[in-house]
């Protein structure tokens, strides 16, 4: 029987559906965890109907990651997340043992938005007019 590699990599893109929460931990290294919604369109055969499905992912980055990140995302920022999935384990405020699957993130890109884009876009265009003006 062949032996079955074993692989755990995810790539999840979402937006931040609340701030991060930073914390530090008693070494002194920066853990930043946050969630995402990852949205999902499909027609419903049944109906005939688009719907709308969203997934809620728990995402951790720790160390250098979460330093960077910090100050670069925020309730909204779209990302994309790169990691592997874990099981936490843990005890939830009602005394009741709970399991979390989340990611740790190895990598995450911020995605410009429509409206940065469309800023950088325009700020791009103003300096490409303004370096016309000048007379040589």
């Amino acid at each position: 029987m062949a032996r079955v590699p074993e692989l755990n990599f995810i790539i999840v893109s979402g937006r931040l559906t609340r701030d991060p929460d930073i914390r530090m931990t008693q070494k002194g290294s920066t853990v930043c965890s946050f969630s995402i919604a990852n949205n999902r369109s499909y027609m419903d055969p049944s109906t005939n109907e688009w719907k709308e499905e969203v997934s809620y992912i728990s995402a951790t980055a720790f160390a250098g990651l979460a330093d960077r990140l910090k100050e670069r995302i925020k309730k909204g920022t779209p990302v994309i997340v790169e990691g592997r999935l874990v099981m936490n384990e843990f005890t939830g405020k009602d005394g009741q043992q709970r399991r979390e699957l989340r990611i740790n993130a190895n990598r995450v890109q911020v995605v410009p938005s429509g409206a940065a884009q469309e800023a950088n876009t325009s700020a791009e265009a103003e300096t490409e007019v303004a370096e016309d003006d000048v007379p040589f």
